[in-house]
């Protein structure tokens, strides 16, 4: 998925307004502006969208983990360059202090039917051999699930325009 969608997402699940946005990355010491937020926010066929580069949406997600659970002591978490679907998951995970069983209840109420055994392969390491890309589609039912689980509302054609 595109990272200015998730990030859409995200602010949509937890409405988050502008101020919290910017204390987000503020968390991982990124000093993101207003009116930057506001092109990353934009719909990709609007000609003042800007793409977030992996590097922004890292930070990002770094920011809600500090936001949410604190800064670690000693080391900070690493700043990917290059994110995938699976890393997203994983951030988003630890984020929101989330066990397998309680991202498997968010799958299940976006209608996706997901095993344990399946989804521990999204947060296995590439190199292990259980290792399991985590496509577009696993991403948009999690994050719906979240949606329904946090707002209490399902994914109509007019909340996925507004998101």
């Amino acid at each position: 998925m595109i990272n200015n969608d998730v990030m859409r997402r995200v602010r949509y699940i937890f409405d988050f307004n502008d101020a919290k946005m910017v204390e987000i990355f503020a968390q991982a010491d990124y000093p993101a502006t207003v009116a930057q937020l506001h092109t990353w926010l934009r719909k990709d066929d609007d000609p003042a969208f800007i793409e977030l580069t992996d590097l922004q949406f890292s930070l990002f997600l770094n920011g809600l983990i500090n936001m949410n659970r604190g800064k670690r002591e000693g080391v900070e978490a690493p700043v990917e360059r290059k994110l995938t679907n699976n890393i997203i998951f994983m951030k988003l995970k630890i984020a929101l202090n989330m066990q397998a069983e309680a991202v498997l209840e968010a799958m299940d109420l976006s209608g996706f039917k997901i095993s344990k055994h399946e989804l521990s392969a999204f947060f296995r390491k590439p190199e292990n051999r259980q290792y399991r890309a985590c496509n577009d589609q696993i991403m948009r039912n999690f994050l719906k699930g979240l949606q329904i689980k946090v707002r209490g509302e399902g994914d109509s054609e007019d909340e996925d325009k507004a998101v």
